[in-house]
């Protein structure tokens, strides 16, 4: 193995688990490591439950990821800090991505030449940040991990794979041609939700524009299908193109990579259209946007707060308007 101090042959990512939404968020990071070590062997572990990078996303980190070790079942009990969790294995860097205390703990019992990891303030980590303080975003905590292990500034350079099979069917939903501007009206919750009605003023706006108005909905939201196309007679909707058993988070990012600027609430919509590299247009009501924003390569945060109130209806369409006019430029 390398002596302290080179480059990493192999790494080992732990994490407790990921849902698609953790999954979606953590993309950045995974696309930084392998920008960061490119000839590594990189490996995902989900210690605690089980990762989509094994199965949903797993088609998107191809290439980033090298080994998916999903329930492995390490870092839990404390008889595990009497022994190798993980017997016959071995790596140069281990980065551990949670704060449990005890977790972290029983992966030092893992052979390994160099640790990472911000449990109790880097305690136990080989390498600390200049500054003790943490970003609120997972996204940016990440990061900061990835750059302690790689001992400089990182970023996503990495691209995503793009699969032929998705690909062809975006490129038939969207043909090559018209400058597409997406809309992604859905959230999680009522409350994080910019009000429907604007998000068709926005989509006419840009149609005006020139710009063909796409609008991507899941399948919570159906019942906006027939608003939608009195209100914008020239959107578009893909996904409702298509059988619900063709739906996935592999075709709307690459349904994004044809739109030259998105619109989107505080969703896992946002994340994914984040993932496409394009332009994102990011609504925030109530929830924090410096813990939640998406990694976009060119965000722009409008944050309710920034207008007199927590909720979101405080965003003034104006300033959406104009946002969304010099992501065209």
């Amino acid at each position: 193995m390398p002596e302290p101090g080179s480059v990493p042959t192999s790494i080992l990512v732990y994490v407790g688990l990921d849902a698609v939404g953790d999954g979606l968020i953590k993309l950045p990071f995974v696309r930084a490591l392998r920008a960061a070590f490119p000839a590594a062997r990189i490996t995902w572990m989900a210690g605690k439950g089980h990762t989509v990078y094994a199965d949903a996303l797993a088609p998107l980190v191809s290439g980033l990821i090298d080994e998916v070790m999903d329930e492995a079942g390490i870092g839990s009990r404390p008889a595990e800090l009497l022994r190798d969790p993980l017997p016959g294995r071995a790596f140069d860097l281990i980065i551990d991505t949670q704060r449990r205390l005890m977790t972290t703990l029983i992966l030092k019992r893992i052979r390994h030449r160099r640790f990472i990891s911000a449990a109790a303030g880097y305690l136990l980590s080989d390498s600390r940040p200049a500054s003790a303080g943490r970003p609120p975003a997972m996204a940016a905590q990440l990061m900061a991990l990835a750059e302690l292990a790689a001992g400089r500034p990182v970023a996503a350079g990495t691209p995503l794979p793009h699969l032929p099979d998705v690909e062809v069917l975006a490129g038939t939903l969207l043909p090559p041609g018209p400058v597409y501007a997406g809309f992604a009206p859905g959230a999680g919750g009522k409350h994080k939700c910019w009000p429907l009605d604007r998000f068709c003023q926005m989509a006419n706006h840009l149609a005006a524009r020139g710009a063909v108005p796409v609008f991507l909905l899941g399948p919570a939201e159906s019942g906006w299908i027939d608003t939608i196309r009195t209100a914008v007679p020239t959107a578009l909707l893909p996904l409702q193109q298509i059988e619900a058993g063709m739906l996935s988070p592999l075709l709307t990012i690459a349904l994004g990579r044809r739109l030259r600027v998105a619109l989107a609430n505080d969703s896992g919509t946002g994340h994914m259209l984040a993932a496409a590299d394009i332009p994102l247009v990011s609504l925030f009501g109530p929830t924090p946007a410096d813990k939640f924003a998406p990694s976009a390569v060119r965000l722009t945060i409008l944050r309710a707060q920034d207008f007199g109130s927590d909720a979101i209806e405080a965003i003034p369409p104006a300033e959406v308007a104009k946002s969304l006019e010099k992501c065209l430029l």
